[in-house]
């Protein structure tokens, strides 16, 4: 069955599986002690550290291991914002950072610091100019993504990394997407990373902080892995993640090249082989095995269950995959279609006559999706009336824009449909439909039951 969600835990790298076994037995002692076994258990702890750090780009010593990528980020950020909390409480962060960012900002404000978001394009990225005007004297910290989790855009790190040190402001890069494809570039002050995004074990983070950067470990204290991360080390674990970090980067120029072209195929087809569909993320800049296209009409949860069917794993950043049904942060900063949206990321190795059957499947798989939930092309008519008002209250995801496609050809050229609306969703579907499909969003206003979305006929 194929496996396309590497975005979210990559296979274990049969380096990392060799190098796991190996290390159960010879790295169970406490590295801390002075007797054989705990030597033989630090030299293991040593060279891991020395081969991540490698990797990382980093002094040995400036990198510790954490029990996961989110909570180096946690540490990070905490850590740096109490390290420097006389210059201010003043935290910097995308609007498409992962959620283990915004998370730590959120509980970072509910004591009191303040959180400013810098905002992305249309392709999802920011800009060193946003990062710029964000930026104040009494910022203690910046975070950026060194490449998105949804989309896949590359984030210009080494420009936003100069204009923080301009201002005096060490920038976080959340580097679990991208450490694996190669080293993050620029100045950055601060790094965190999950195993499990490049093929180790998952349950081991990496964080590295430069020498230089004031940083005050947070909770209490503790001997092992300089203060920052508390506790016995799973040294087999951590052995397996730095073997498959160095694995993953010797095969790393070669796959990338390799992925980008079935990538590239499926970029060019999706948009062929099924009708209203945009491809979001920047065409150039972007992670070399991951791609995300959104399907207009498709309730994503539906969609992904049948390519599942199918025999195909994919994942989703759609508002209609999640329990709590708002869309998700990244495609909302972005302004782009949530609904049916599916994340393709492909794991090293992958065949291309499996991306093949995928795009095979595709087309038959989303038409089955709109088939049961009724859309159809509608038939040409004259149009009935300068504005209609259509009553989508309790209609969920993707529903209202069903009904608005329905209804925009009854109205003439320059004639408005207005759809009322109580689903959260719609505030990014509906703008995002207009601007797929040609016409121009109007606004909204608020109604004593949900809010109207205005759309003009404008083809």
């Amino acid at each position: 069955m194929p496996y396309f969600d590497t975005a979210s835990a990559a296979p274990l790298h049969p380096v990392a599986r060799q190098a796991l076994q190996a290390s159960l037995d010879e790295g169970w002692a406490d590295p801390a002690r002075l007797y054989r076994e705990g030597r033989r258990a630090r030299l293991l702890l040593d060279a891991a550290r020395e081969a991540a750090a490698e990797a990382v780009g980093c002094r040995a010593d400036e990198l510790v291991f954490t029990p996961s990528g989110t909570h180096a980020v946690h540490s990070g950020i905490a850590g740096v914002l109490a390290g420097r909390r006389r210059v201010g409480g003043h935290l910097v962060v995308s609007a498409v950072e992962h959620s283990s960012v915004l998370h730590a900002a959120a509980a970072h404000e509910a004591r009191g610091g303040s959180v400013a978001e810098v905002p992305v394009d249309r392709s999802g990225a920011v800009s060193a100019a946003g990062y710029a005007d964000a930026l104040t004297p009494a910022t203690a910290l910046a975070c950026l993504q060194s490449a998105n989790h949804e989309v896949g855009t590359v984030q210009p790190v080494a420009e936003v990394a100069e204009v923080c040190g301009a201002a005096g402001v060490p920038l976080l890069v959340d580097a679990a997407q991208s450490l694996g494809w190669g080293p993050v570039e620029g100045a950055w002050s601060v790094l965190a990373a999950s195993a499990h995004k490049w093929g180790g074990p998952p349950g081991v983070g990496l964080l590295a902080v430069r020498k230089g950067v004031r940083f005050s470990s947070q909770g209490p204290a503790d001997e092992r892995e300089s203060g920052r991360s508390p506790g016995f080390v799973n040294l087999p674990a951590i052995v397996a993640a730095a073997a498959s970090l160095r694995a993953v980067r010797a095969e790393a120029d070669a796959e990338a090249a390799r992925l980008r072209v079935l990538v590239d195929r499926i970029r060019r087809r999706v948009v062929r082989l099924v009708p209203d569909v945009e491809v979001v993320g920047d065409a150039d800049r972007r992670l070399p095995h991951l791609v995300t296209f959104s399907c207009l009409y498709v309730d994503g949860e539906a969609l992904l269950h049948e390519l599942d069917r199918a025999g195909f794993s994919v994942s989703s950043g759609s508002s209609c995959t999640s329990s709590t049904l708002t869309p998700s942060h990244v495609l909302r900063a972005m302004g782009v279609l949530s609904e049916g949206n599916v994340r393709v990321s492909l794991p090293p190795g992958t065949p291309a006559e499996e991306v093949n059957a995928f795009l095979e499947v595709l087309p038959g798989a989303v038409a089955g999706v709109r088939e049961r939930l009724g859309v159809s092309e509608p038939p040409a008519v004259a149009p009935v009336a300068e504005s209609l008002e259509l009553d989508a209250l309790g209609l969920r995801c993707p529903q209202p824009v069903i009904e608005l496609a329905r209804a925009i050809g009854r109205v003439p050229v320059g004639g408005t449909v207005t759809v009322l609306s109580d689903d959260e969703v719609a505030r990014l579907d509906i703008p995002a439909w207009s601007a797929m499909r040609g016409h121009e969003y109007v606004g909204e206003s608020p109604r004593p039951a949900g809010t109207a979305y205005t759309v003009r006929r404008l083809s």
